[in-house]
């Protein structure tokens, strides 16, 4: 199909045969990337530190899955359980959002040691209460202040939380590591409502160098489709998907 890369989500790291991928990589010419699945009990926020040590152990797996699969980075919204959304008081949010920052900062001197470098993704407000936007990302990552902590970005999370995409990405500025896209009701690329003028312009002002990966899902992969709402097909099948959503982010960003 002509793509450089291909974004694998690691649901249960026992599944992944990194010795197969690796030749399936060098065999179609490919390079990976590795973004985490948080489903409830990988929670670095929950009052029981037992959720802590659950992200801890995944985490690990997944940065050793990258260092295996020569990945610079792990990327996703880790510092909480993805659906973890409630109206939470103030104090509840402030002991949380400390946890985060401390739990992080541990992952980050994981990930360092490894060579590795982190992606923090922001969700919408449906799926989290703690980072929604890249303000939020930035705030969370000032806070770890530590160089493995950058940031990854979602077309589909932006185009419900962001105001302005260029403006949000000029803030990512080099932070920004990677860029996940589909279209605002997660299809294809090019069929939608998206603004790709603001994208091209803020990641030009950026210098941004990263990949742009399209982040698609199908209800077929039952793991991932309920944690996202994904109860139909976006497109007529997930090759068409593929090969209309690379021609059309092909001609924006050539």
């Amino acid at each position: 199909m002509g793509y450089d890369v291909v974004e694998i989500p690691v649901e249960d790291p026992a599944l992944i045969d990194t010795a197969l991928i690796k030749k399936a990589l060098k065999e179609n010419d490919l390079k990976a990337v590795i973004c985490g699945a948080f489903g409830p009990e990988r929670d670095l926020t929950h009052d029981d530190t037992a959720y802590h040590q659950k992200a801890f152990n995944y985490i690990e797996a997944c940065l050793e899955i990258c260092n295996q699969l020569d990945v610079p980075f792990f990327a996703g919204p880790m510092y909480s359980a993805v659906g973890k959304a409630r109206l939470a008081s103030p104090e509840q949010r402030k002991i949380e959002w400390g946890r985060a920052v401390e739990n992080l900062t541990v992952v980050c001197n994981m990930a360092k040691t490894r060579g590795l470098k982190l992606g923090i993704e922001p969700l919408n407000r449906f799926e989290s209460d703690m980072i929604n936007t890249a303000a939020d990302a930035l705030r969370l990552i000032g806070d770890i202040n530590h160089p493995a902590a950058n940031i990854a970005l979602d077309g589909f999370h932006m185009s419900i939380e962001e105001p302005d995409v260029e403006a949000a990405i000029i803030a990512a500025g080099d932070k920004l590591i990677h860029l996940q896209v589909s279209e605002n009701y997660r299809g294809t690329p090019g069929t939608g409502q998206t603004n790709w003028a603001a994208y091209k312009a803020g990641l030009q002002q950026i210098g941004y160098k990263g990949i742009i990966s399209i982040e698609s899902f199908t209800p077929e992969v039952k793991e991932l489709a309920g944690a996202v709402c994904i109860w139909k097909p976006l497109a007529a099948s997930q090759d068409e998907f593929a090969n209309n959503g690379l021609r059309f982010l092909k001609e924006v960003f050539k």
